[in-house]
């Protein structure tokens, strides 16, 4: 994992970062796998105070009201967490302006938090590598969903696709032209109601065919190889309980399927679809099908089609 710094600015008091949208789980990689989404994200705005506190200034471009309580808020918690860690004199004050729709499994608590860090770590006197923003952001992530897990926090770091454990990140290589449908549907599902349709017993033979699914997906990126991909891009352990929930989602992830797509799956907690494409031409054809798919059920859409290797978080 790249630990380069952030270069701080000397006697600057203020920075900007952007974060892009992910997509966490990849079907076979549940709280692990993630990829950053290019052409939506959050942006946050960090000032370095002189009050040793965290707080937040304000919150733009939320369909509701998102805490506005630092501790209660995921930009504000890692930021808290920053602080402490390095005994840090000064606080910051966070702006954050909202660019991923709430509750849509495209990972809005994470990239708030990812941004705010990106952003403070360039008014630090020593800048911190983006392996220990890291580890602070997990403590952010854990105020939205209750969970420390780093499937959307990896790949906003560092772009492209990303096996993020509690300990570190490890880049995944996938071939250039291979890109990302994403589709999100005018509809909500809140991460911890998701996580609840988790609950309960499984079978040995789930675990086993999940994680024959995971290796395979992984060798199949290392080797550009898209038959591999495609034998094991299958959720056959999270999606069966998390489908009842998304209207239209049998529906939106069959019309990716018939288009060519190497697997097709929920976004994070959802209710947003993934499927991946061996080229760009590919996935933009099925993106009307899968659109139209979800229209059917009731439901606008928007889609977004991107190369898996998009970049990360970046300094504006």
């Amino acid at each position: 994992m790249s630990g380069q710094a952030t270069q701080a600015v000397a006697g600057r008091d203020q920075a900007r970062a952007f974060a892009p949208a992910s997509v966490a789980n990849v079907a076979v990689g549940f709280d692990l796998l993630g990829y950053a989404v290019a052409g939506v994200g959050d942006t946050v705005t960090v000032r370095r105070i002189d009050t040793p506190e965290v707080r937040i200034a304000a919150i733009r471009g939320a369909a509701v009201d998102l805490p506005r309580q630092a501790a209660a808020n995921t930009a504000g918690a890692a930021l808290i967490a920053l602080r402490q860690a390095l005994a840090l004199p000064f606080g910051f004050e966070i702006e954050i302006d909202k660019g991923i729709p709430l509750s849509s499994g495209m990972g809005g608590s994470a990239a708030s938090c990812v941004a705010a860090l990106v952003a403070a770590n360039a008014l630090l006197d020593a800048p911190l590598g983006r392996d220990q923003l890291y580890l602070h952001a997990l403590d952010g992530e854990a105020v939205a969903s209750g969970s420390r897990h780093g499937d959307n926090l990896g790949p906003m770091f560092l772009g492209g696709l990303v096996l993020s454990t509690l300990e570190r990140l490890v880049p995944v290589p996938v071939p250039p032209n291979w890109h990302s449908l994403l589709v999100h549907p005018d509809a909500q599902l809140e991460t911890r109601r998701a996580r609840a349709a988790l609950q309960g017993s499984y079978a040995l033979g789930e675990f086993v065919a999940q994680s024959t699914n995971l290796a395979l997906v992984l060798a199949g990126c290392h080797a550009g190889d898209a038959g591999l991909v495609r034998a094991g891009l299958r959720d056959v352990l999270v999606e069966p309980r998390r489908a009842p929930l998304i209207a239209g989602f049998a529906a939106a992830q069959q019309a990716a399927l018939a288009a060519g797509a190497m697997g097709a799956s929920i976004s994070g907690a959802g209710p947003s679809v993934f499927a991946w494409f061996e080229t760009a031409e590919a996935a933009q054809a099925a993106a009307a099908e899968v659109r139209a798919a979800f229209a059917a059920a009731g439901f606008d859409s928007q889609s977004w089609v991107t190369p898996l290797d998009s970049p990360g978080a970046r300094l504006l």
